[in-house]
């Protein structure tokens, strides 16, 4: 740490200051630590905290225990091949901070960052300015829990959550519960309900899904293998339109299995289409439910198709499953709810984030608030973003795409920190 003299006053200088220490500022932070690039980590919270504070209490991971990996850190559990919980991943991340001794600032906000008159950037908090050469964003890509506009509409009496404040069945009233939308959280929070005996009423999006077994492995080893996870988004169909998709359903609860919400509409849950206007204490739903259960098997069984043709390919041995065949298909689309009649007491909204990058006064975002990149590299000199999904990958958004995309940004990190203090 140095000192940087801005108009007359001092401030605290950093060659890099890393913003977020979820697990993908650490990660930086451990490449950083490990090169001797002088840096800090400034978290609004603490570390690690989404993991405990934004997941409800029966969350799992919905991948392999095995793909928790982390520049220098890897899960040494005795169960690989299965899925830590909430805390257990809050606690592996929170370790893993400690085990490099990450010069991490707790309860520090940055409230502003701007291009400085003199190079580098200026960077506001509520702990004081700072000034940097480089910044890493490592903020995610999840930041204000979005609802549509006609939740407003909702009777007052019915109390409604979006799916980061979810803890639990028991925390909500007594009575049925409607929640809108299937991606990851919704469908695992629907099953989460169903469980624990709640009558759930979902209105299904266009999520798709993917299997969690086949052919004798987890899906995500096969993918793993066939290196479904490294391909450049740029190489992907749809290049950079990749990064709107939504992830696929699937869980790692109790040992990890599929989730087939037209098994839970046999086993009794009520299945709508997408949710598209309330009035006058009504649900109404578009007739798109056949067509999005459709398109999700779709999915699930052209990803089995690419496991069979590398199977055949490798000549690899393994053991042959039939193909899944639907279980259950709607009578009759289902598009209006009377929400009191139907004895809703709770809604749980889980229909994404949007961004909000307010803070970070550089020029560096599209028209839809998006950060604009190339791997993480913004056309800004020395501002990088970090641990976004689709950075680089479909594998971006996990523990070990993660660490590979920290170690690229490091790399140019540490080759223009060299540079400076060599001017």
């Amino acid at each position: 740490m140095t000192s940087h003299t801005d108009s007359g006053t001092t401030v605290e200088h950093h060659d890099v200051v890393v913003i977020g220490a979820g697990q993908a500022g650490l990660s930086i932070s451990w490449h950083l630590t490990a090169r001797e690039v002088d840096h800090v980590v400034l978290e609004r919270d603490t570390v690690a905290h989404e993991w405990r504070d934004t997941r409800w209490d029966n969350f799992t991971l919905v991948t392999p225990n095995w793909q928790c990996v982390l520049p220098g850190y890897s899960y040494q559990g005795k169960d690989p091949h299965g899925f830590m919980a909430r805390d257990e991943v809050y606690a592996w991340v929170r370790n893993y901070a400690d085990s490099f001794g990450a010069p991490v600032r707790e309860h520090v906000t940055v409230t502003g960052v701007t291009v400085a008159q003199d190079g580098g950037f200026d960077i506001e908090t509520t702990s004081g300015p700072l000034h940097a050469d480089q910044v890493v964003v490592a903020v995610g890509g999840y930041h204000t829990p979005t609802v549509p506009r006609f939740a407003e509409r909702l009777p007052r009496s019915i109390l409604q959550l979006h799916s980061a404040e979810y803890r639990s069945a028991a925390d909500l009233p007594a009575g049925e519960v409607l929640v809108v939308g299937t991606g990851q959280s919704g469908a695992q929070i629907a099953e989460d309900l169903h469980l624990e005996g709640r009558r759930v009423h979902l209105a299904v999006g266009n999520a798709p899904r993917v299997a969690r077994f086949y052919r004798g492995r987890d899906c995500v080893a096969w993918l793993q293998d066939m290196g479904h996870y490294d391909i450049p988004i740029q190489d992907q169909p749809g290049g950079l339109g990749k990064r709107e998709n939504t992830n696929h359903y699937v869980t790692g609860r109790d040992g990890g299995r599929d989730i087939d919400l037209r098994q839970f509409a046999l086993d009794g849950m009520a299945l709508y289409g997408r949710m598209v206007e309330v009035a006058d204490g009504t649900a109404h739903f578009d007739p798109s439910l056949e067509e999005s259960l459709d398109a999700a098997d779709a999915v699930s069984e052209s990803i089995k198709d690419s496991i069979d043709a590398y199977i055949a390919r490798e000549g690899i041995q393994a053991p042959v499953e039939p193909r899944y065949r639907p279980v259950w298909r709607p009578e009759q689309e289902i598009t209006e709810l009377d929400l009191t009649a139907s004895g809703i007491t709770s809604v749980v909204w889980s229909v994404g984030f949007r961004t909000d990058y307010r803070w970070l006064q550089v020029g560096v975002f599209d028209g839809e608030g998006h950060p604009c990149h190339n791997r993480g590299v913004t056309t800004t000199p020395g501002l990088y973003f970090l641990g976004l999904p689709w950075l680089h990958t479909w594998g971006s958004g996990r523990f070990a795409a993660i660490a590979r995309d920290a170690e690229h940004l490091a790399d140019q990190i540490t080759v223009s920190a060299r540079a400076t203090a060599a001017a």
